[in-house]
């Protein structure tokens, strides 16, 4: 089975992990997968770098050269990380397509107000009483997807709507069989 890569991207709290564990487990019976999470990376990968925007789009860069190094071994990639330029995205987009590994990019939407509502780490109170400078969505603008292949509103459905149109889509790319 060919490897790929399916990008999640978001404001944080949107609930890219969430999504990416829930379809990655679901598949993990199924064929080989990895999820490369956004906060394990900055803690593993990108240790040091800053939330300037070139430490963020170095980050980016990392975690799709390992997402392209497994994709050739025939691993499907889940990646949760915000991501938040859309330049960077595209430039990720065409280089893992250059190196023939699918990119299905996953817009996980959810309101500002409705990720500041969840706010289970605490940051976006952080940021916006000026303890974390550059944080995406307050100090730091993220530039939503402007055709990603699918796009789920967390705010607006059930982790199994949202789970089940990832699944549709990688199956209409031909990275699941037999769903």
């Amino acid at each position: 089975m060919r490897g790929g890569i399916v990008w999640l991207t978001g404001l944080s709290g949107a609930g890219k992990s969430t999504l990416a564990t829930a379809v990655a487990r679901e598949l993990a019976t199924r064929r080989p997968v990895e999820l490369l999470d956004g906060d394990d990376i900055r803690t593993f990968l990108s240790a040091g770098l800053s939330f300037s925007r070139p430490d963020r789009d170095t980050n980016v860069q990392r975690i799709a050269y390992v997402a392209r190094l497994l994709a050739k071994h025939g691993v499907l990639v889940f990646v949760a990380a915000i991501s938040p330029y859309r330049e960077t995205r595209d430039a990720v987009r065409a280089l893992s397509e250059a190196a023939g590994h699918p990119f299905i990019e996953v817009y996980v939407n959810a309101p500002l107000e409705t990720v500041v509502a969840r706010d289970v780490k605490g940051l976006y109170k952080k940021a916006h009483a000026g303890e974390i400078s550059s944080f995406t969505g307050v100090s730091d603008p993220y530039e939503p997807p402007l055709h990603p292949e699918v796009e789920v509103r967390t705010d607006m459905s059930s982790q199994a709507d949202c789970v089940s149109r990832i699944v549709a889509i990688m199956a209409a790319h031909a990275l699941v069989h037999g769903l």
